[in-house]
């Protein structure tokens, strides 16, 4: 008995997730009656790791602002990080659209009554940024905490952060208290990550028991599309990068494997970032940095939805047999980067923002309907990117500042020494 409770003891959070995973999977396709049943313990750890976030977001952003020492600093930090979300976004955007308009996924789909093109190129004229800019800051933070409303509370967060900063002695006491509270939330995180491989091993068995494997083979060419290009992004924008940051990405992503594996079961990065929040300062990469960038990572660098979002628009007006200019769809995209900006990152997200693009250039919301029976499946490809991408951001970011990571992590920055 003693040997198996050490057997058990032994197992990581990593192979007990895959555990939870492959357990899913089996009672969503053979025991869809249990796995209905399960799906309420994916809620629960879901709200577990959602009443987290706001305050472990807020506790961070203030700690590691103040942790800069100076507002030039923080200002630094804060345009190296828009630089590369840009950077980022924008590969993405257009390895999105350079797919979908090769493949051509939604060719033979049809979807949608006929469109006047006169209503259709007045409805792409209506863009604006007003909308964007009227919800950066919450009219009350207890209202943005409510609502999860992850860009304004990380905007409210940087403001409330700078005015302790420039408080000088006078905001010390609410550095340390917060401080603390970081601290606590981190402790509070290990405890609800206790319930990770229920809460996957729940989000799986439901997701297979309600739509079925076979809902994926009409929509195959649309799932595969993305799926490569996802690959492709990864492979030719995030490899890069962290070679440039001299990352050893074998080492990169063992780390961050439980949190990546958390993020594709239940197609939420939020409920992995505390995990990788603490696994990007085990990497080595300083608090003043982690809990600045990765948090506003979470509104301004989604790159697997903004990636997604490029595909599944121009695959809904390939479906409705819509041909879009390559003028509107730059248009289309410079919109897309817009307004995923703030989107929280938890489940169907994408969605709405989807249907207001959709809605914005006259497409047939029909569309969304047509990929709402795989689109759990796309979600978690598209979050596990997002989680990947706001990693990768992080290191580079920190690479960018000077910092060195931990030997395990850090390639040496000349020859090895023979051992």
């Amino acid at each position: 008995m003693m040997i198996f409770k050490k057997f058990l003891s032994s197992i990581s959070l990593t192979w007990w997730i895959f555990i939870g995973l492959a357990l899913g999977l089996f009672a969503g396709v053979f025991l869809p009656d249990v796995a209905h049943g399960v799906t309420p313990f994916r809620t629960l750890f879901l709200n577990g790791v959602k009443c987290i976030i706001a305050p472990l977001i807020f506790a961070s952003i203030v700690t590691g602002i103040n942790s800069s020492g100076s507002t030039k600093g923080l200002g630094r930090l804060g345009f190296r990080s828009i630089v590369w979300f840009e950077i980022a976004t924008t590969l993405a955007l257009v390895i999105g659209l350079l797919f979908v308009n090769i493949f051509r996924p939604g060719d033979g789909l049809k979807i949608g009554s006929v469109i006047d093109p006169a209503v259709t190129l007045a409805a792409q004229n209506k863009m604006t940024m007003a909308g964007f800019i009227e919800h950066l800051l919450p009219t009350n933070f207890a209202e943005a905490v409510v609502k999860g409303d992850v860009l304004q509370i990380v905007l409210f967060s940087v403001i409330f952060g700078i005015a302790v900063l420039l408080a000088g002695e006078k905001g010390r006491p609410i550095y340390h208290v917060c401080e603390a509270l970081n601290q606590v939330m981190f402790k509070f995180t290990e405890l609800i990550m206790k319930l990770a491989p229920i809460g996957v091993g729940a989000a799986m068995a439901g997701s297979v028991a309600e739509h079925g494997l076979a809902v994926l083979i009409p929509m195959a060419k649309m799932v595969g599309t993305l799926y490569l290009a996802l690959i492709v992004f990864v492979v030719l924008v995030l490899f890069p990068a962290l070679f440039w940051a001299r990352i050893r990405i074998r080492a990169f992503f063992k780390e961050l494997r439980p949190h990546l594996f958390l993020a594709f079961a239940t197609t939420s990065s939020e409920s992995a970032y505390p995990g990788a929040l603490q696994s990007l300062e085990k990497m080595g990469v300083s608090n003043r940095i982690a809990s600045f960038v990765l948090p506003m990572g979470y509104s301004f660098n989604l790159d697997g939805s903004t990636l997604y979002l490029a595909i599944a628009s121009v695959f809904i007006a390939q479906a409705a047999g819509i041909e879009l200019s390559i003028e509107t769809q730059i248009a289309m995209m410079l919109a897309l980067m817009l307004t995923t900006k703030g989107v929280a990152a938890v489940p169907r997200a994408s969605m709405v923002v989807l249907s207001a693009t959709l809605t914005a250039f006259g497409l047939p919301l029909e569309g969304v309907v047509l990929i709402m029976g795989v689109d759990e499946f796309m979600d978690m490809a598209r979050t596990t990117v997002n989680l990947t991408g706001n990693c990768v951001a992080t290191t580079v970011v920190s690479h960018w500042e000077g910092e060195k990571l931990s030997p395990e992590f850090q390639h040496p920055t000349g020859p090895r020494r023979p051992a």
